[in-house]
């Protein structure tokens, strides 16, 4: 009865209050043959101890000594302890942004100081509560540039995160919106040769450091795109590259979405994450989602409000720039109190390591007999190396040895059957990192 919220005789009370007898009269409107009649196969109830125990069984089935070199939009860092302590109080614990928002004072704090955060990392003028993810993020901001410049044909890199791409093209698929890809060059960056921007350009969508780790030319996309009158849209996987970039803001970005998962979010199987979203002040009233102000009350006193709301289930309505009903609210706080405790100078050390492990990792990898950088532009902590073999083989054979070596390409992109995407964030040791260089070496 611990976890059922009410008693027999308060079940009892209830089903009286109703005319009813058995709880089953409540469910006389399903037709017999739908309705379960036997187990459902899920074994008969155990005790708590009992099953705290099954759970510790099933948890040691797990693989957890193993090194991780894989990236690709969900990255390994260090999360503080301090952390799952802080998202425990009372007044910040909530999955959601809370649907009385004025009587959440501490989850609206917490929003209002998360957007001040996410624009000061992107160098942007207004950012949202979040949104789901990096991948629906982007999909929205490509509705955004829709919506501001009223055209439908986007220029997307083929650099961008494959499985963004297949986000962005199942929103847009019966919305009017034109799709075209743009190649890249050796260099690992977009082809600006192929990057033929017109009248009818709504936007320019790059990724930086983009799906292969190379840092795109933002400031020069931007020039091109604003030329036309299209918007530049720029995607981030791993934000803790702006510990050391320059903020896309600065170089000229309109809409700058992340996936914010590397900012204290544990990877958890793959999610669930948090996606950041910010854009210019003139473009405000056309970004998605949710937008926590500051204000004072008639005794002065500093509070929080949700300032603008623009989705369906507001006062909008058919108006409303998206149909996202809430936010990651959880792993926005967890954001936040990541970068308030690591501070400007915190993000700064872990991004330098990231970095300096990363360079360190491909100077050794490709001094190895067969080996090379597959791009030559600069990277953050993502690489790609080409192989003497079969990238997938290889991947496989490190397995045994007990190193999960990355992202073989070419389920991504066929041509690339021989190359390896490579992720080196801070928690890899220098000797992790030498030894994935000699498994390598022996392959």
């Amino acid at each position: 009865m611990r976890y059922i919220p009410n008693s027999p005789d308060e079940r009892r009370a209830m089903l009286a209050s109703l005319g009813l007898e058995r709880i089953e009269e409540l469910f006389e409107q399903i037709p017999p043959r739908l309705r379960l009649d036997g187990p459902v196969g899920i074994g008969s109830p155990v005790s708590e101890p009992e099953l705290i125990a099954w759970f510790r069984r099933l948890a040691a089935e797990n693989a957890t000594d193993y090194q991780s070199f894989l990236g690709a939009g969900a990255y390994s860092h260090h999360i503080p302890v301090i952390i799952d302590s802080l998202i425990s109080r009372s007044e910040f614990f909530t999955a959601y942004t809370p649907y009385q928002p004025e009587l959440s004072q501490g989850t609206l704090q917490y929003v209002f100081e998360f957007q001040t955060l996410v624009c000061q990392l992107t160098g942007m003028d207004v950012a949202n509560a979040s949104v789901y993810d990096g991948s629906t993020g982007l999909a929205e901001a490509v509705l955004m540039a829709q919506r501001v410049t009223r055209r439908d044909k986007f220029l997307i890199a083929d650099t961008v995160h494959p499985q963004y791409r297949e986000v962005v093209k199942t929103y847009t698929k019966d919305l009017g919106a034109e799709v075209r890809y743009v190649g890249h060059t050796e260099t690992g960056t977009i082809d600006f040769s192929s990057l033929h921007i017109d009248k009818e350009t709504a936007a320019v969508v790059v990724q930086s450091p983009n799906f292969f780790g190379c840092i795109e030319d933002l400031a020069a996309l931007a020039d091109a795109a604003h030329e036309a009158g299209a918007l530049l849209v720029v995607a981030i996987t791993e934000p803790m590259s702006l510990g050391v970039l320059r903020s896309p803001g600065s170089a000229g970005a309109d809409i700058v979405v992340a996936e914010g998962q590397s900012f204290g979010i544990p990877l958890s199987y793959g999610g669930p994450y948090c996606g950041l979203f910010a854009t210019r002040e003139k473009y405000l009233r056309q970004m998605p989602g949710r937008l926590v102000g500051e204000t004072v009350d008639h005794h002065g006193r500093r509070g929080y409000v949700l300032t603008l709301s623009t989705r369906e289930q507001h006062i909008r309505r058919e108006k409303a720039t998206s149909n996202i009903c809430t936010n990651q609210g959880l792993f926005a706080l967890m954001a936040t109190v990541y970068l308030a405790t690591m501070g400007r100078r915190g993000v700064q050390e872990v991004a330098r390591q990231n970095l300096n492990k990363a360079h360190y990792a491909a100077d050794a990898i490709s001094k190895l007999d067969g080996f090379a950088l597959r791009y030559s532009a600069p990277f953050f902590n993502e690489f790609v190396i080409r192989m003497p073999r079969s990238a997938t083989e290889a991947t496989r054979a490190l397995i045994e040895k007990k190193i999960i070596g990355g992202v073989a390409l070419e389920c991504y992109y066929p041509d690339l059957n021989d190359s390896l995407l490579v992720c080196v964030t801070e928690t890899a040791s220098k000797r992790a990192i030498d030894d994935f260089v000699d498994a390598l070496s022996k392959l």
